[in-house]
């Protein structure tokens, strides 16, 4: 017992030595100097997380760096799993399976000298912890948003281990927290890889415009590395023609200010982008493709680029549509992770006439916001905040800011990002509304340029016969009246729709940011049977009867895109863990209901 405390006395001192490793992601990683980590690991499950209580795997026998032998363990002869990836879909053993998994792949480094070396993940989830030749260099909590390491000073010329723990617990004080309605798949779900910068470097930038008639282009460049003042930053958009050099301060950062009169604004109808270069001194150019758009409310309206746009919208999660072909035995494919897979998602929504796709619930992966921005599709991103949080602790509310922010710093040049949202379907009680007024405030002050929104709770509330409204304090902090409503699946028949009006505020746009119900793929019978597609068609026709008399009815965004995998939907030979409100099947086949929302969006979308 003795050895085992004296290792473990180690691991803490070792990880509070490495803790400054752990740095801000860069933004925009996939234009710089890299090297994919992706590809097979080796991995060991590790249901009652022994090897932490044994020291970690960071120190085993491969790393020789205490000399003790781990007996029941050995990465070498350890299975694989790919990554990116999650381990429920990999292996059918690990379908259901909730816990620890061990991480483990080497790669070999050139010398350093002269730059630095990041260690960049887009995301694992739940909680990593990351070695690096036996040595802890940092933690992340949030299963979907990126995280970074400078590993300048710990690698090593030639060969490297790296070990990653990854748990994908549900933790009764964690964002999500302990009870979603989505799969929680587990595992490093999107890529790794390991950049290289200079010594001094272009760390993070923003540029929009204040005003879609001046079109005057503003921002910042902020410096990461050695930071001294007076470097020297060219910022430059060559089909404009404009250019500018910057001197940056002693934070290393400096503004951005450029005449854009003559730029043509990006639009869900044309959605222009600019290739924008910024160079530091002689260094290579990092370059991204922008969209400059405005984006603002006038009473019940939103304006993008000035002009009044109606969000016809579909939620979906990130989730593959399975393409292979009927019969194939095994597990349908779970997390989406490519820029393949999120085409065929975001090309299904254009399908079905959209113009925003909500990326529910909890941010996507950027190839994910990138395509969009090429698209032409307007975006609603959320953070996982959920039924159940805790809303009284303190840690939790750190976890969404450090969440929010991680989105915000991901996405803030994305075109088509115009909404951010904070939270989905949280009952309204005195903490709960003090914790989301004080995350709405955080993000305005970190993005004032977007709409900042949330899907409120209905609980049908009716102030007279068939008058039905939504109350909840939080609206005031937001910029739109958006909520979840599923009158005709959860509550009362489909009929009760065409006698509904509803009493909402008028100074606000209002979004109906879930409604619908559910079919499984070529089931048929009455319209008044469940899980028929005849029952969700005609749901859907007289939930739009309802919805076209709401004043000030600013958007639709009907639930699902597709059907996806939901620990909550047991039904056998029906749901089979499947959430069946799916426009198109979990293999992209379209349900009768398509064809009304299709109608619908083409109707009302201004774009």
């Amino acid at each position: 017992m003795k050895k085992f405390l004296t290792l473990a006395l180690l691991t803490v001192m070792v990880a509070n030595s490495f803790a400054q490793q752990q740095v801000a992601p860069l933004m925009n990683v996939d234009a710089r100097e890299q090297v994919s980590l992706d590809g097979e690991w080796n991995t060991i499950c590790d249901p009652y997380g022994h090897g932490g209580w044994r020291g970690n795997w960071g120190f085993g026998r491969d790393l020789k760096f205490t000399g003790e032998r781990l007996q029941d363990y050995d990465f070498a002869t350890s299975p694989t799993l790919r990554v990116p990836g999650d381990w429920n879909t990999q292996q059918e053993r690990y379908y259901l399976y909730e816990g620890t998994m061990w991480y483990r792949r080497t790669f070999t480094s050139p010398a350093v000298g002269g730059k630095r070396l990041f260690l960049h993940f887009d995301a694992a989830n739940y909680e990593a912890l990351v070695w690096l030749n036996g040595k802890q260099i940092g933690e992340h909590v949030g299963g979907f948003t990126p995280f970074a390491f400078d590993i300048t000073e710990a690698v090593k010329t030639g060969e490297n281990s790296l070990v990653v723990r990854v748990n994908n617990n549900r933790q009764p004080d964690g964002i999500p927290t302990m009870n979603t309605d989505w799969w929680n798949y587990g595992g490093i779900t999107r890529h790794v890889r390991l950049i290289w910068t200079a010594e001094t470097f272009i760390h993070d930038y923003a540029l929009r415009i204040e005003d879609e008639r001046a079109k005057q282009i503003v921002g910042y460049v902020q410096l990461g590395g050695k930071v001294v003042a007076g470097q020297t930053v060219t910022v430059s958009i060559p089909e404009l023609k404009l250019q500018q050099q910057l001197t940056t301060d002693g934070k290393g950062r400096a503004e951005i200010r450029l005449n854009g009169k003559k730029l043509q604004l990006w639009s869900p109808a044309s959605p222009k982008l600019y290739s924008v270069l910024l160079t530091l001194a002689a260094q290579p150019a990092l370059k991204d493709e922008i969209g400059f758009r405005t984006v603002r409310t006038e009473g019940a309206k939103i304006l993008v680029n000035g002009k009044e746009t109606f969000m016809a919208g579909v939620n979906m999660h990130e989730e593959q549509i399975d393409l292979r072909p009927a019969g194939t035995q095994g597990l349908a494919p779970g997390r989406a992770y490519t820029r393949e897979q999120d085409s065929v998602l975001l090309a299904m929504a254009k399908e079905l006439g959209c113009n925003l796709v909500r990326l529910a619930h909890y941010p996507h992966n950027e190839d994910m916001v990138k395509l969009a921005d090429r698209m032409g599709l307007l975006v609603w991103s959320e953070i996982p905040l959920y039924w159940g949080i805790d809303w009284k602790n303190e840690k939790t509310y750190n976890l969404a800011v450090s969440q929010l922010t991680e989105m915000i710093d991901r996405d803030r040049n994305r075109a088509s990002v115009i909404f951010w949202s904070i939270a989905n379907e949280t009952a309204v009680n005195n903490e709960r509304t003090a914790f989301l007024t004080r995350l709405a405030n955080e993000a305005r002050r970190q993005d004032p340029t977007r709409l900042i929104c949330a899907a409120l709770q209905n609980m049908n509330k009716q102030l007279s016969h068939n008058v039905y409204t939504v109350e909840d304090p939080l609206h005031e902090a937001l910029d739109v009246f958006s909520f979840n409503e599923y009158i005709g699946w959860y509550d009362g028949p489909k009929e009760l729709c065409d006698s509904i009006t509803w009493s909402l505020p008028e100074n606000k746009p209002v979004i109906i940011s879930e409604f619908g119900g559910g079919a499984k793929i070529g089931r048929r019978g009455s319209v008044n049977h469940f899980f028929t597609e005849d029952y969700m068609t005609e749901l859907y026709r007289h939930q739009f009867v309802m919805l076209s008399k709401i004043k000030g009815l600013a958007g639709t965004i009907p639930w699902v895109l597709a059907d996806f995998r939901s620990p909550h939907r047991l039904i056998p030979g029906v749901q089979d863990d499947y959430n069946r409100k799916g426009l198109y099947s979990e293999r992209g086949e379209k349900k009768r209901a398509w064809s009304v929302v299709k109608e619908w969006n083409d109707q009302h979308r201004l774009y």
